[in-house]
């Protein structure tokens, strides 16, 4: 009996020696899996980035070995998500104000907004009609929708339908063709709507247009007629991923920009 109550006694006491090495091991093997997680770069952009950010992102995955997760959507959409909590590393905005937004909020890092791309708005019908329309100051454009519809993204809130809605005013014809709007939550449904037939005009940018042949362009709205269009990005506030930050400096390189040049955006100096 005494021997055996030594025999435990001394496993005790290995068992304490040996714990903190135990812990240790713990320890490492949580750091290991916290790190691979932490890999991942968890993207919020603009629905008329879709194609050539997707491109962008498999350059720079090929290169580094991470993987980059990326949500299309409005970009007012995108901001009040992350306002509300969702993980993102990275911002990239339509326009300009709903990145200042997010500065206010201080949701987005000041220090890393880029301006990276620049846009430009057109008018588009569907490929096979004959519509010619010059885009002047009192143009009759409600009348050339007639009956149909223009397809543009939400006027308040959508940059691609705020560009619309202030070139509209500008051109002195908001009144008459505002009734004709079919509102769109981004600017690829309503690059869609134009595709399928289901409207006779839309307003989305000329990147968007290009992207799909069932579509052509009318007409390019003149470029005093709305704010420049810019695309910031900007890392989120409450990321802490290193990795965000290493994408979004592939993005000002030649080789992370390619991809936006094919697709018709202006490069902007970073």
């Amino acid at each position: 009996m005494l021997r055996f109550a030594r025999r435990a006694f001394l496993a005790f006491t290995l068992g304490l020696a040996f714990a903190p090495g135990l812990a240790q091991a713990e320890d490492a093997s949580a750091a290991k899996a916290a790190q691979a997680g932490a890999g991942d770069v968890t993207v919020f952009a603009a629905a008329s980035l879709k194609g050539s950010l997707d491109d962008a992102a498999k350059a720079w995955s090929a290169q580094s070995g991470k993987k980059v997760v990326i949500s299309y959507a409005a970009s007012s959409a995108l901001m009040k998500q992350i306002e509300q909590g969702a993980p993102a590393d990275l911002f990239a905005s339509a326009d300009l104000d709903w990145m200042k937004y997010g500065l206010d909020k201080k949701l987005i890092k000041e220090d890393s907004v880029v301006k990276l791309l620049g846009n430009a708005l057109v008018l588009i019908a569907p490929a096979d009609a004959k519509a010619g329309i010059e885009l002047k100051p009192g143009v009759d454009l409600a009348g050339a929708i007639g009956e149909g519809k223009i397809a543009v993204g939400e006027v308040k809130t959508v940059p691609a339908g705020k560009y619309a809605r202030a070139a509209f005013e500008k051109l002195g014809i908001l009144k008459a063709v505002e009734p004709k709007f079919a509102q769109t939550d981004n600017v690829r449904a309503a690059l869609a709507l134009v595709s399928r037939g289901e409207a006779k005009f839309g307003v989305v940018y000329a990147t968007d247009a290009a992207a799909d042949p069932k579509v052509k362009v009318v007409a390019t709205f003149p470029e005093d007629s709305h704010e420049p269009i810019v695309y910031p990005f900007g890392l989120t506030a409450s990321s802490s991923n290193a990795n965000g930050a290493a994408f979004l400096t592939f993005l000002k390189t030649p080789e992370g920009q390619q991809p936006f040049a094919k697709a018709g955006f202006t490069l902007l100096k970073p």
